[in-house]
């Protein structure tokens, strides 16, 4: 599994706690180092995700951009390409495993899609 996550984020912490305790083997990469791709978010709203769902709505980054505003005007790519821009602006943590693709920590919605 590839677990995306923002090192500072108390959220993330306690989502790579949870994995680690139940023994969940995982691939950790920082959000902020490296940002999901253009392919990678196409290919996860292409799984199902909802677009809107990859939204960090709460971050500086959003707010600075007035994304509130502007999102509702802007294509599928346009979202995508600003998403793939800047890590933050990314919802976190993200859990990318076989046939799933988890934004944000919710333990009984990751602890479904691990089988735990």
């Amino acid at each position: 599994m590839l677990f995306i996550c923002y090192p500072k984020c108390g959220t993330c912490r306690k989502a790579e706690q949870w994995l680690a305790a139940r023994g969940a083997a995982f691939e950790k990469r920082d959000i902020k180092e490296q940002n999901p791709t253009a392919a990678e978010l196409k290919s996860w709203v292409d799984a199902g995700v909802p677009l809107k769902k990859l939204w960090n709505t709460s971050g500086m980054g959003y707010r600075a951009l007035n994304l509130k505003e502007r999102l509702p005007g802007m294509s599928e790519s346009e979202q995508i390409e600003l998403l793939a821009s800047d890590g933050m602006l990314v919802k976190r943590p993200i859990l990318v495993g076989d046939g799933f693709v988890l934004t944000g920590f919710r333990e009984a919605e990751w602890a479904k899609a691990l089988g735990i």
